[in-house]
């Protein structure tokens, strides 16, 4: 079995972040959401992955991802000129997967269960697809599905205004190579894209056994900002280890899980987790909140910062309270003559703000 992996697109919600990085590159936890899928499919005994880039960003994912050594994958690039369809990003990968069943793994999702056990299930059953789906709140934002008393997926909607069903289709699939034929078989939607939902349900009508996975543990769809801080809370509290590599003096205090990377440097300051911090930063007169990642070499003083993802290399100084914030690289964030009790900030690369 190969893997699909999607790290495409233009990440439109999380400008002005992704004007600068691939949204599939934002840490949560202090590590790239792409780094999670990859140890999914590493876990799940997949071998070769394809993963599908965009011209604007596919520098950037393929210096982060190299060749998959890292995960003891073998990586073949494919190029998605423009961001047609998930069903267009198979076509376009077509001949890197051949005949082989495959994953299709969405690089800006993240799932609590790993996918090593659908995997078994779906070479044991004789499966030409299987779909992940997650009971949600608000189905009307995504493709709906509807299964039978025996778990079969009987029909599939895209994004419809009045849901039949709470559940929403995640963005983890598996397929045999039957999916090439539906592709091959569909017209492009209202938005001018090749529809996922439109292959699998022209799988179905083709008489293959397609079934629903419905997920018992969490999934996050990282596309917003509130989604990346949602996933960071959720990563740290499922994850976060008390680890201390760099120094605290004598005037701060470390309560719970807090990670604490080699040359950080805590000085007279609180930092309650669950928190990650990187290497080489540096806390000065400071509290740190729980679920916040700070990451390398950046810099925090004399300010009060939580439920917050400060990306490497940025500066927070003087700012009496960051909370609920997204901010980007090599950023500076400095307190003005004016400044507010509190701030909820989303900043992009190389950016300076005074409050």
């Amino acid at each position: 079995m190969k893997a699909l992996v999607l790290s495409g697109g233009k990440g439109t919600r999380l400008r002005p972040l992704t004007h600068t990085m691939a949204k599939q590159l934002v840490p949560v936890g202090n590590r790239p959401i792409l780094s999670y899928v990859m140890g999914h499919l590493q876990s799940a005994g997949i071998k070769e992955v394809g993963v599908v880039i965009a011209p604007e960003t596919g520098d950037e994912v393929k210096g982060y991802l190299q060749d998959g050594s890292n995960w003891n994958l073998s990586i073949t690039y494919v190029l998605q000129e423009k961001p047609k369809g998930l069903a267009h990003a198979v076509k376009t990968a077509a001949e890197f997967l051949g005949e082989s069943p495959f994953v299709m793994y969405l690089g800006d999702n993240l799932l609590g269960t790993g996918i090593a056990e659908a995997v078994q299930r779906f070479e044991k059953g004789g499966m030409d697809g299987l779909v992940f789906l997650k009971k949600v709140p608000d189905p009307r934002a995504f493709g709906v599905a509807v299964l039978d008393d025996k778990g079969q997926l009987v029909r599939l909607v895209e994004k419809p205004k009045e849901p039949p069903s709470d559940l929403a289709l995640v963005g983890v699939y598996l397929f045999s190579a039957k999916i090439h034929e539906a592709i091959a078989k569909i017209k492009p939607s209202w938005r001018g894209e090749l529809e996922i939902t439109d292959a699998i349900q022209t799988m179905m009508d083709m008489g293959c056994k397609v079934e629903g996975e419905v997920l018992q543990g969490w999934w996050l769809d990282t596309g917003k900002k509130d989604d990346i801080l949602q996933a960071n809370a959720v990563v740290l509290d499922e994850y976060a280890a008390r680890n201390i590599e760099g120094a605290v003096d004598e005037g701060s205090t470390i309560e719970g899980r807090v990670d604490l990377g080699a040359g950080a440097s805590v000085i007279r300051s609180v930092i309650r987790g669950p928190v990650m911090i990187g290497s080489n930063a540096r806390i000065v007169d400071s509290f740190i909140g729980p679920f916040t990642s700070i990451g390398d070499d950046t810099i925090i003083q004399d300010s009060v910062i939580q439920h917050s993802v400060i990306l490497e290399g940025a500066q927070v100084r003087g700012v009496k309270r960051v909370e609920d914030s997204l901010i980007g690289r090599n950023t500076r964030v400095v307190r003005g003559e004016n400044h507010s009790d509190a701030l909820r900030l989303m900043i992009g690369d190389h950016c300076q703000v005074e409050v």
